[in-house]
């Protein structure tokens, strides 16, 4: 009796050589990475005692950077989500908007050379949207900081500086940091919302749901990982944003002090103590937040924030 004939597709490929040497390959390669991180974080709390720690936490400067650092990084943080969540909204559906342009203008007579030109008029405007969203991520962070100063010394500026300040105050603060941590909340909406299958949003239209409400019940309910996943970001990257606040709002003592400039000023007077025992509060500070949300995802039953 003969072998049956399996078909090609599910039949299982042979194994010329081992997988190891590639695995552990692989492994030597990112655990080098891995293992820098850790050490710069081991060296750190080896040099820091409690009592740096505690000192740190007993300076009136100190407590005031953290607690302007913990407001500022939280309203960039709502701030992003707000602007991301269109941004990212319409970055994605973009394409999806035209079809619907370019089925209403076909009916009948076919796709005009006026309505051709408008789709890529369209699709140039979109590009031109993606490279200016990109600006912050891909400029120096000083760049930034000199572009925000000089953009409050237009007349414009001086008008908004004339109702109420910014330059040099804790607006500025919160301003710097969403600057650029903005744009880390809109690539990670886009991302989200280019997960999602608009054809649940394609469905509710057709039962008589507007844009809108097609939107805030069909596509927002489903982009909640991703919502939270984007606040995260925005505010681990409003809490660690140095270089613009430096340039835009100076690093006054009880003023515009945030957690980086005060490591900044505690090197700058030769306090390595302080400035080490600043920095772990930071990285805990990161880490508490990355626990606490893996907590609330997995409560909420969403098992893939921030995984």
């Amino acid at each position: 009796m003969g072998e049956p004939n399996i078909p090609r597709a599910m039949q299982k490929p042979r194994q010329v050589g081992s997988d190891a040497p590639f695995v552990v390959g692989l492994g030597i390669i990112g655990s080098a990475y891995v293992l820098l991180i850790v050490a710069m974080i081991v060296a750190d709390a080896a040099f820091t005692t409690p009592g740096h720690l505690l000192a740190a936490l007993d300076s009136p400067q100190i407590r005031y950077a953290i607690k302007l650092s913990l407001i500022s990084s939280s309203m960039t943080a709502v701030l992003s989500v707000w602007f991301a969540v269109p941004l990212g909204y319409l970055m994605s559906r973009s394409r999806f908007f035209g079809q619907g342009l370019t089925i209403e203008s076909s009916a009948g007579s076919g796709m005009t050379t006026a309505w051709w030109l408008k789709g890529v008029f369209l699709r140039t405007l979109k590009h031109l949207l993606d490279a200016i969203l990109d600006i912050p991520i891909v400029l120096p962070p000083l760049v930034m900081g000199l572009s925000l100063l000089i953009l409050f010394r237009t007349p414009v500026g001086q008008a908004i500086e004339g109702v109420f300040p910014v330059t040099y105050a804790v607006p500025s603060v919160i301003l710097a940091q969403f600057s650029v941590a903005c744009a880390f909340a809109v690539r990670t909406m886009r991302v989200t919302f280019d997960q999602i299958n608009p054809r649940s949003e394609q469905v509710a239209l057709t039962l008589g749901c507007t844009r809108s409400q097609a939107f805030w019940m069909v596509a927002l309910p489903e982009a909640r990982r991703g919502i939270l996943t984007a606040g995260t970001l925005a505010w681990a990257r409003a809490l660690g944003e140095f270089g613009p606040i430096v340039v835009f709002s100076g690093a006054t003592r009880m003023r515009t002090e945030v957690l980086p400039t005060t490591v900044w000023l505690e090197l700058s007077v030769g306090s390595i103590e302080a400035a080490v025992a600043v920095s772990l509060l930071m990285v805990m500070a990161a880490v508490l937040v990355l626990i606490v949300v893996r907590a609330a995802g997995a409560d909420a039953g969403m098992p893939g924030v921030v995984q």
